[in-house]
Order: C-alpha cells, then structure tokens, then sequence
C-alpha cells in the first residue's frame, strides 16, 4: 500500500503549488484552511489537480523536488 503522495494545487491566484504527504485529504483541508505551506495561506481556496503516490519517502521527495523544478508548461503539461 503506498503511504507517500505528492501533490500539485491549482491556487484561487492560478499559481501551482506541489507538496509531499502522507494523508492527501488532510492536506488539502489544511491548505484551505490556512494552516498549509506559508505559500498557500493567502492564495486560497485551492483545488487538488495532481497526485501521485510512492512506496517509500524518500521516493516521494525525490519526485516532489523533481516536479517543482519544472516550468509552468511543464507542471501544467503534467497536470492535464
């Protein structure tokens, strides 16, 4: 069972934000919320438009890090 995502969020500003978690709902609530990345706090409501799960975190992280090296084409490619 994979117990590692990593997510993209399409922010209330049309900005993308990809994020690393164990519980994708949870996030995604705390994003709206406020209480998510210092970046989504005042970029609210967010939509969740991307996930992928790993089996491990190292794994997730390494992917995590790997999208938010892309360009705006690329994620927005990603995410179609």
């Amino acid at each position: 069972m994979s117990d590692h995502y990593v997510y993209v969020l399409r922010c209330a500003d049309d900005t993308l934000y990809t994020g690393y978690t164990t519980d994708v709902q949870r996030r995604v609530a705390e994003h709206d919320a406020g209480e998510g990345a210092k970046y989504t706090r005042g970029r609210t409501p967010v939509e969740l438009v991307h996930v992928e799960s790993f089996e491990s975190r190292s794994a997730a992280m390494s992917r995590e890090y790997e999208i938010k090296q892309y360009s705006r084409g690329r994620k927005e490619r990603l995410i179609e």
